[in-house]
């Protein structure tokens, strides 16, 4: 996940192609302070380099950016436009993630038709303000158990964690700090990605 207000001083757009040229399977763009044409801009700017390598963009909130772009799909927050209008507006093309916190809003987000679930926060993060405790791997392990699409684990993970994570059901790992403060990212994603892939 790159997050515009977090990359001041650093390229994003580099940030990101380093990201999947290391193997980062799918991107997702937050920008909460961007106007709206710096982010479009930005959108079909990482759209054109990740499209390339056959990597999805995913577009934090905003439904109009998704559609005047050519990004993947949308990841909505509890608060954002409700599943149900941001389908009517993207169709079945286009990819719809829920953040969800509990096991009451995962089988809501399941049975309003998200094609996946953000779950967290499972460990402590300093990059996203956020009011609820972490749910920790049992939390997350809950939330697994309610619910039979794909889910994407969110704050604090890291490599030290990434493997329990995955162990504890998660089908994906959703990573900001720990690329986007890593002083090389190519190491970061190698690192996540042989922390994911170790055995118990």
């Amino acid at each position: 996940m790159a997050d515009a207000d977090l990359a001041r001083g650093l390229d994003l757009l580099d940030v990101i192609v380093r990201s999947v040229e290391a193997g980062v399977t799918v991107v997702q763009i937050r920008a909460k302070n961007l106007p709206t044409k710096a982010f479009l801009d930005m959108s079909l700017a990482v759209s054109a380099k990740v499209g390339k390598h056959g990597v999805p963009l995913i577009i934090n909130d905003r439904v109009d950016v998704v559609l005047a772009g050519k990004a993947s799909g949308v990841h909505l927050g509890q608060e954002d436009m409700p599943l149900f209008y941001a389908r009517a507006l993207l169709g079945h093309s286009r990819l719809i993630g829920i953040s969800v916190s509990t096991v009451k809003e995962a089988h809501r987000a399941e049975q309003e038709g998200a094609d996946y679930i953000g779950v967290g926060p499972v460990f402590p993060t300093s990059t996203k303000d956020c009011d609820r405790p972490p749910l920790g791997l049992e939390g997350l392990r809950k939330i697994r158990r309610a619910v039979g699409i794909p889910i994407l684990a969110i704050g604090g993970v890291k490599a030290a964690n990434a493997r329990a994570t995955m162990d504890a059901g998660a089908d994906g790992l959703a990573v900001i700090s720990a690329i986007m403060k890593a002083p090389d990212v190519g190491l970061a994603v190698t690192e996540l990605l042989e922390a994911i892939e170790a055995k118990k």
